[in-house]
Parts: C-alpha cells; sequence; structure tokens
C-alpha cells in the first residue's frame, strides 16, 4: 500500500483541496503540519493513484511539497486506533462505530472512512463546546452547518434540539458522508452542495461555520447584503492570531463576540447580534 501525500500552504488549503477532490473524489486524509502547512493524503496500490503532475498542477502555487511513502501492512488497524471518541463532560460524545458507547447523554457515532475525522480535532470540539452553551441557554430554532464535512456539527444541533438542521458543503465526499452519517444517527438534517463564494448567501438563525479564515472573512462580507443574517455565529477553524481579524469583520456587520474559547493553536467565536 502507498500513501501519496500534498503538503500545501494553510491559507490556500480550502481552494487546493476542491481541486485535489476533483483527482481522488473517493476523499483525502487531512494532517495539520504546524501553524503554516497542511497536509493531504491518498492511499492505494501502485497505479491506482493520481498521477504526480496532476496533483502538482492542482496545488499550484499553494504546493510546499508532494512525496509517496509506503505504508505498513496493518495500517487500518492503526488508522482505527486513531480515531478515539471525543468526551465533553457527561452530556455529549462523538465516536467511531468500533468504540463502545461512554454513556454520556448525547452520543454520536461517526464513521470516518479515510478522509474525515470523528470530531476530535480542536476546531471541532471547540465548536461542540460552544454549541453546548447555546443549547443550554436558549435551545430550539433553524441551524445551518456551514462547511460541515462529516456533519458532526450539524448532527449535534439535531440532537441537542435545533429544528429544522441544514448542512452545506463544497465537497461532494462530505455532502455523501454528512447525509449518511445522520441518517446512521437517526436525524433529519437537510445536506446539500453549496460553494460559499459564489452561490446566493447562506444564512441562518443560528450558524457554524467551521472553516478556514479565507472563507469565514468572504462570508462574512457577503453577509452583509444577505436579507436576514444569522442571530448567532459560532466561528471555528481559526488559528489565535486569526480570531481578532475574524471577530472584526463580523463586528462590522453587527455580530459583536461574546465569547472566545482556544486549544493550543486553534479558537473558536460565539458571536451575536445581540437581539
Amino acid at each position: 500500500m502507498l500513501r501519496l501525500s500534498v503538503r500545501v500552504e494553510r491559507q490556500r488549503a480550502e481552494i487546493v483541496l476542491a481541486e485535489l477532490l476533483e483527482l481522488a473524489p473517493g476523499g483525502v486524509e487531512e494532517v495539520a503540519i504546524g501553524c503554516d502547512v497542511v497536509e493531504y493524503a491518498v492511499y492505494g496500490a501502485p497505479g491506482e493513484l493520481p498521477a504526480l503532475p496532476d496533483l502538482t498542477a492542482a496545488a499550484g502555487d499553494a504546493l510546499v511539497e508532494v512525496r509517496t511513502s509506503e505504508v505498513a501492512d496493518d495500517w487500518d488497524r492503526r488508522w482505527r486506533e486513531f480515531h478515539k471518541p471525543l468526551v465533553l463532560g457527561s452530556r455529549l460524545a462523538v465516536r467511531p462505530p468500533w468504540e463502545e458507547a461512554v454513556g454520556a447523554s448525547v452520543e454520536i457515532v461517526i464513521d470516518p472512512g479515510q478522509a474525515f475525522g470523528t470530531g476530535a480535532h480542536a476546531t471541532t470540539r471547540l465548536c461542540l463546546e460552544l454549541m453546548l452553551s447555546l443549547a443550554s441557554a436558549e435551545p430550539g430554532g433553524g441551524f445551518l452547518d456551514l462547511g460541515c464535512g462529516s456533519g458532526v456539527l450539524a448532527i449535534a444541533a439535531a440532537r441537542l434540539g435545533w429544528d429544522p438542521v441544514v448542512a452545506l458543503d463544497y465537497d461532494p465526499a462530505s455532502v455523501l458522508a454528512a447525509a449518511e452519517n445522520a441518517a446512521a444517527n437517526g436525524v433529519g438534517v437537510d445536506v446539500l452542495r453549496h460553494d460559499l463564494r459564489v452561490d446566493p448567501v447562506a444564512t441562518g438563525r443560528t450558524v457554524a461555520a467551521n472553516l478556514l479564515r479565507p472563507l469565514l472573512l468572504t462570508w462574512a462580507g457577503r453577509l452583509a447584503s444577505a436579507p436576514a443574517p444569522p442571530e448567532t455565529v459560532i466561528a471555528g477553524g481559526l488559528l489565535v492570531g486569526e480570531a481578532e481579524e475574524v471577530a472584526r469583520a463580523f463586528s462590522g456587520i453587527g455580530l459583536a463576540e461574546v465569547r472566545r474559547l482556544e486549544s493550543g493553536d486553534w479558537a473558536a467565536l460565539l458571536l451575536s447580534c445581540g437581539r
């Protein structure tokens, strides 16, 4: 088994990922390499992987490195061991299907496949913590998961009482995975493909946008012309040093920062219009 990896600049990672998924529609593995670089990887037998020139063209000027390496025969077992349950006290747990239930009030089962995590990444965990605080104070109403990935935030929203719940993502593999995971967890989530840069601006009463800084800034700019901007936004996917800039961008459209959580290099913001 071979592992073909592409390292790119973080600030352009979302754009590069979209191009890579055209070459590897089954999905790619994502690994953070420091603060400035993201690694995307695909697995396969010799002859099954995308061609190196195609990968180089897809990454373009954002390319840092392309590397091919052999993977041990037991890579599938090791991959499973990497995905452990995420437990937030006794209230919420997210786990892969091969792990036993941990006894939380809300348990979500997410099959990470080979392209997604189960929600244990710091950015997802911070967003879930902010969602739990909102659910305790004012549960219910519509919820939008913008950039849903495997659907963790959308499924959690449905289990915590928000309704209706919509999940949007540009990546077709994410749309499929989120829909399958929602069905497996027995919740109703409307999952759709969406390009937040060109499609009609997406909004809702409460929005979780676990995105990289460039996409958050793009969405904030487009919200200025939305007829009904959100009342509450959870903005994740941020490095700590990016949080202030993103908070200012949303403040300019009437969404003020009311809480900030940090974990290591990562941050998430809770923003509200004050209504």
